[in-house]
């Protein structure tokens, strides 16, 4: 056997055992975002836009994402949950968690969306904790230590009357969860401004279909 023979044999096996090894390894495809070294494949936004066109986001109605706006949601999980691991904050609420599911499986089967078709059951369940988690680590790390006071709600309710709000935007109640909603978001806000700026975060390039 001439040594040309015995390369051309070599190859061929290597090439059996490279095909018979791809079981628990991702294909090669193109990456969209690296935030502390774990990437964000250009799939996972676009699976991660068509849940959110489908509306199978907990406790959030249906609405259309750019490519650029699910790696901005999916970066800011990533950046939740590598903390949450890290401090342990947080957990999984089983109930809310099965609810969550058996709601996204309607609203899957109501979609009208192509995309809903190649979602799997197990895509939806990761999703679903991937939210919940989020939702709970906030709340733990920024919610829990948020509150209105009265003084708060009494200026609330002044400035609103001068502005003519009316009668039902004025109930003491309704003023505060407004207030309590508001300082939540900038808290969240102010949160993943710290967590970013300590972070290495890198977007690649990436055009909109």
């Amino acid at each position: 056997m001439n040594k040309a023979v015995r390369v051309l044999l070599f190859l061929l096996a290597l090439s059996g055992t490279c095909a018979g090894d791809t079981a628990g390894h991702r294909l090669i495809e193109s990456t969209a975002a690296s935030v502390n070294g774990e990437v964000i494949f250009l799939s996972d936004l676009a699976r991660e836009a068509c849940f959110y066109r489908c509306g199978m986001t907990p406790g959030e109605p249906a609405r259309e994402l750019s490519l650029a706006g699910a790696r901005e949601k999916l970066i800011a999980d990533v950046l939740v949950l590598q903390e949450q691991r890290k401090l342990g904050l947080g957990g999984q609420d089983n109930a809310a968690m099965a609810k969550a599911v058996a709601e996204a499986a309607t609203r899957k089967a109501e979609c009208s969306s192509p995309c809903a078709s190649a979602l799997t059951d197990e895509e939806t369940r990761d999703f679903i904790r991937r939210r919940i988690l989020a939702r709970e680590f906030l709340e733990k790390r920024v919610a829990v230590f948020i509150e209105v006071n009265d003084e708060e709600a009494r200026r609330e309710i002044v400035r609103r009357t001068r502005a003519g709000a009316a009668q039902g935007d004025l109930q003491e109640e309704k003023v505060r969860k407004d207030l309590f909603e508001e300082k939540v978001a900038n808290g969240v806000q102010s949160w993943f401004d710290r967590a970013a700026s300590k972070s290495r975060i890198v977007l690649s390039p990436m055009k909109e279909p």
